[in-house]
């Protein structure tokens, strides 16, 4: 065994802040209305995501949930937003999606350009196709299901000299309490985990950290340091045709189905 399921989160809209839940249904497409909707530029047909911190890192003033018939989304003021409302947040049109349009992508700003020049600089940027490791038809960037470790967590606090660091910034599904020191989980990429009797995933890659973890997350002002210590402490590859980049938790792919509680075993299949 190497640990515990601590938490269980997900994040029904793209980019905005998410809910810690008591069980979930995992399958093939993630935990159960985890990136089930989208902000769509109407303009451009991109996906709407705070990896570019200048357009869109208002997203991370709303809180989504996932509701009967569609998410329910609050905004900085309390009060409840539908896509006008997101619309003059944001300062563009846009429009909420449950499938992505036709060829969808969206823009991730160089994280060491957005640390080096600031939220509002105009930096380069990658564009991100949807479906790489990811069921067609979803929002993930890459792979269905994000897993972070308590170890990493306190390893990147230990070397912060806010000596904290909250885990809503890395956006996981699952958190697993673990006593390994260091960053223990990018061990387990190629291999299967077992949680609980039933689910058991592939461990795909490293999760490589974009600008989102320094960014103000509803009440969290901002930290840079939750990319800086990555930066200097754990670059690792995580990507094909990539060289290291500052990683915390792993992707998975789901091998088997089914349900998942805080408290499940988390062991080596």
């Amino acid at each position: 065994m190497v640990g515990t399921v601590a938490e269980l989160r997900r994040h029904p809209v793209k980019s905005m802040l998410g809910e810690q839940v008591s069980a979930a249904e995992v399958t093939e497409r993630g935990l159960a209305g985890d990136r089930r909707w989208a902000v769509v530029d109407r303009e451009t047909g991109k996906i709407a995501s705070a990896k570019t911190p200048r357009l869109w890192r208002a997203l991370l003033t709303c809180r989504a949930t996932a509701g009967l018939e569609g998410p329910v989304i609050v905004g900085p003021d309390g009060d409840l937003m539908d896509s006008d409302e997101l619309t003059k947040l944001l300062g563009r049109p846009v429009r909420l999606a449950s499938t992505p349009p036709p060829g969808a992508s969206l823009d991730r700003s160089k994280p060491d350009q957005v640390l080096d020049r600031g939220l509002d600089a105009e930096v380069d940027a990658d564009v991100v196709h949807f479906g790489s490791a990811a069921p067609a038809g979803t929002f993930f960037d890459f792979a269905p299901i994000h897993l972070i470790t308590t170890s990493t967590l306190r390893s990147i606090a230990a070397l912060s000299p806010r000596t904290t660091v909250e885990v809503e910034r890395y956006r996981p599904n699952l958190v697993v309490d673990t006593a390994e020191p260091g960053f223990p989980e990018h061990a387990w990429v190629g291999g299967n985990l077992r949680i609980g009797d039933q689910v058991v995933l592939r461990i795909i890659a490293s999760t490589p950290r974009c600008a989102i973890p320094t960014l103000g997350h509803g009440e969290l002002a901002r930290d840079a340091y939750a990319l800086r210590v990555l930066a200097e402490h754990n670059r690792v590859p995580a990507l094909p045709g990539r060289g290291p980049e500052p990683c915390a938790g792993v992707y998975a792919q789901v091998v088997a189905p089914g349900l998942v509680r805080p408290g499940d075993q988390v062991a080596v299949a």
